[in-house]
């Protein structure tokens, strides 16, 4: 899939827009959230003072001869950057893994790169295609989905020449920009090389639609941000790329699609979350705990923000605040009017902006009157805790956060969040069975505090088990309180009842109708005619050959005379026992010979067959069956594995393979059998090599299929 930009309006999404498929159908990406106050500009070699010098570059291509157009993409456009990204997300139990374009800037000589949450920020694998062709690995320096920045760090070690100077792009000021300036959208839409679009600012303070709510990882979009809205058109892929103006600055990173307009997250505010994100990894935030609305119509000589709620335990409820009270002036900073919704995130911005810690004076109205309140602020933590997927559950489990304990109603963040469970999984089975949003507290005699405190216990309650073992689980759901019994552990491998030995001839055969009975010859008889004899087989011993007629059984009459009679010889075959000799009248060529056979037995079929999962690649293969070979005209020196099945959004499926393959080689290890394939996968763990090349054939044709797992 790609990171998108598209321009639809929805009602509300929940999860990361980037990671589910809703992306396509809401065509909306975005958050806001941040500040720029208090950051300093790192020094000139990073690339981020708005102030640095352009780059220069000799560009390869070709640019319009307008100066403005000029300008602007010889500044910008040679640091652009494809970004091709797998991504991970919890959903039906398991970390379901995607693959991913978008866009992105390269920021500073030393090869960091500024983009959208969205791309990358649940990216585990990342490689980006420089405006040279170059591809680079990358890694995940941080990000913050609430200002939906993330910022990568090229591996320039890999580079054609690592001692070439790498382009890059500087800053612009974003609160210069004012509605009609020109600006150019640049990134790498649906996955091509560089592109660049042509438009104007149409709002400097653009926020969703009215009614709208974006979340991204839990939070709230827009909670900060105030896009830069502009018709410079943006396509699917273009997330993270850059919005320029015509002295060739990035004055936005563009994110979303609102009707016709795109937007931008302005320039100030990412900059300054970039520079946050290379110094620390991580943004900080202060939280108060209190939700600010416009003022009512009703308040026509209202000031400030209006407090719409307070979150329990919170430093707000601490000072006293309350829902209805009006916040005028935040630390000494008065706080604007807020009589549209495009003003509330200045209130925000003058929260989160504080040190962690700090105590503040906030002066607000309280039915009239004025109220003085003093608090410390505390740490803002995330909406939600990252997934974790624990196999041997079948469960993708979160930690809670302050904000999601509030949310689930709890009084403190003790317990494991359930986001997803695994259809036929252990959880899945139990009874009850657990669901999304269930709280598990308890497992056995052991309180559960958190995951760790999860996997801890399943790693010493199954050990090396190789059978699943049941345990008692306490989870709360709303405010009841249930028990349950699981039985967690491996994966159950399906179990292959032995079938009983049937005899086998070793042929196909085809019925002797009426007509074909006549036209051969033979009109009044009945029996069959051989349409294949296989390799190897009794009656390839006896010297059965294609297009003999076998009219008689050890010395009676086959009568086979209609389409409906086709099983009847094969049945009478299975009648014997194996090691059985039997003795056919046939004619061929008109001519009447009689043949001899040893019933052996019958070959497996591909259910009867060894198999091998693989749990790190996510795949199942088995060896090949007889009917297969032949079927498919294998050489009998041909050797290989058959997939049987690709785990969706796994890694081997990432790559590339496909049910039906046959794995020739991994490698350029031969794979003739199940347990060299367990072998060298097993080999391959140990090893954990960047990429592991899987050899194939697929239908008639060969292919090589590069398979990168996170080890």
């Amino acid at each position: 899939m790609h990171a998108l930009g598209l321009n639809v309006g929805i009602r509300k999404i929940v999860g990361c827009l980037a990671l589910a498929g809703a992306v396509a159908a809401a065509g909306f990406f975005g958050t806001g959230c941040g500040t720029s106050a208090g950051l300093t500009a790192r020094p000139r070699t990073t690339g981020l003072s708005r102030n640095a010098p352009p780059h220069r570059v000799s560009a390869n291509f070709a640019i319009s001869a307008q100066p403005e157009v000029q300008r602007a993409v010889a500044a910008v456009y040679p640091a652009i950057v494809r970004i091709d990204a797998v991504i991970e997300q919890g959903e039906q139990g398991r970390m379901q893994k995607q693959r991913v374009t978008g866009s992105g800037t390269i920021i500073s000589e030393d090869g960091y790169v500024i983009t959208n949450h969205h791309v990358a920020g649940r990216a585990t694998r990342i490689v980006c295609r420089l405006a040279t062709g170059e591809e680079l690995d990358a890694k995940l320096v941080g990000t913050d989905p609430l200002t939906d920045i993330a910022v990568l760090k090229l591996d320039l070690s890999q580079r054609r020449d690592p001692k070439a100077r790498l382009p890059f792009a500087r800053f612009g000021d974003s609160d210069k920009l004012k509605v009609g300036d020109t600006v150019f959208a640049m990134g790498s839409p649906a996955g091509v090389s560089q592109s660049v679009t042509k438009g104007i600012v149409s709002n400097t303070a653009m926020i969703a639609p009215a009614g709208s709510v974006f979340i991204l990882d839990g939070e709230p979009v827009g909670l900060l941000v105030r896009w830069i809205g502009h018709d410079a058109e943006i396509y699917s892929g273009n997330s993270g790329g850059p919005l320029v103006n015509v002295a060739g600055e990035i004055v936005g990173v563009n994110e979303v699609g609102i009707g016709s307009l795109g937007g931008a997250i302005p320039s100030n505010l990412a900059r300054a979350i970039a520079e946050e994100l290379i110094a620390k990894g991580t943004v900080s935030r202060s939280w108060i705990g209190v939700d600010v609305q416009p003022l009512l119509k009703s308040m026509q000589d209202g000031k400030g923000a209006l407090v719409s709620g307070v979150w329990p335990g919170s430093p707000a409820e601490a000072a006293g605040i309350r829902p209805g009270d009006l916040i005028i002036e935040f630390n000494g900073v008065p706080v604007p009017d807020c009589r549209l919704p495009e003003d509330v995130p200045t209130f925000n911005r003058l929260v989160l902006s504080t040190p962690v810690g700090a105590t503040v004076t906030l002066k607000g109205l309280r039915d009239g009157q004025p109220v003085t309140w003093t608090l410390t602020t505390t740490t803002r933590e995330p909406a939600q805790a990252r997934e974790v997927e624990l196999k041997e559950w079948g469960l993708v489990v979160r930690d809670l956060t302050r904000i999601s304990a509030l949310e689930n109603r709890r009084r403190d963040k003790r317990g494991v969040f359930v986001d997803s469970v695994r259809p036929g999984g252990p959880c899945a089975e139990s009874k009850p069975a657990l669901q999304s949003g269930d709280i598990i507290v308890k497992v056995g005699d052991l309180d559960v505090s958190n995951v760790a405190d999860l996997i801890e216990f399943t790693k010493g309650f199954v050990g090396e088990s190789n059978e699943r073992k049941p345990v008692l689980v306490t989870f709360e759901r709303g405010a009841q309180q249930f028990v349950t019994v699981a039985r967690i552990g491996p994966e159950l491998q399906e179990e292959k009842p032995a079938r009983p030995q049937k005899a086998w001839l070793g042929v196909q055969t085809q019925v002797l109708t009426p007509e074909l009975a006549e036209v051969l010859g033979l009109e009044g008889k009945r029996g069959v005619r051989v349409t294949q004899v296989l390799p190897g087989s009794p009656a390839e011993r006896a010297g059965i050959r294609v297009g003999d007629v076998i009219l008689k059984l050890d010395g009676q009459v086959i009568p086979a005379s209609t389409p409906a009679d086709q099983e009847l010889f094969d049945n009478l075959i299975r009648a014997y026992k194996v090691g059985a000799e039997i003795e056919l009248d046939c004619v061929r060529r008109g001519e009447p010979v009689k043949l001899t056979a040893v019933l052996g037995h019958s070959p497996k079929t591909p259910a009867e067959l060894a198999e091998y999962k693989d749990e790190r690649f996510e795949f199942t293969a088995r060896e090949l069956s007889l009917a297969e070979r032949v079927e498919e005209k294998l050489d009998e020196t041909f050797t290989g594995v058959r997939v049987s099945v690709v785990q969706r959004a796994g890694w081997a499926a990432l790559g590339g393979l496909s049910s039906g393959d046959i794995i020739i080689s991994i490698d350029g290890k031969p794979i003739d059998s199940i347990p060299t394939l367990k072998s060298v996968l097993e080999n391959l763990v140990k090893a954990k090599p960047r990429r592991t090349v899987f050899f194939v054939r697929r239908g008639v044709r060969n292919l090589y299929i590069e398979i990168e797992p996170k080890w």
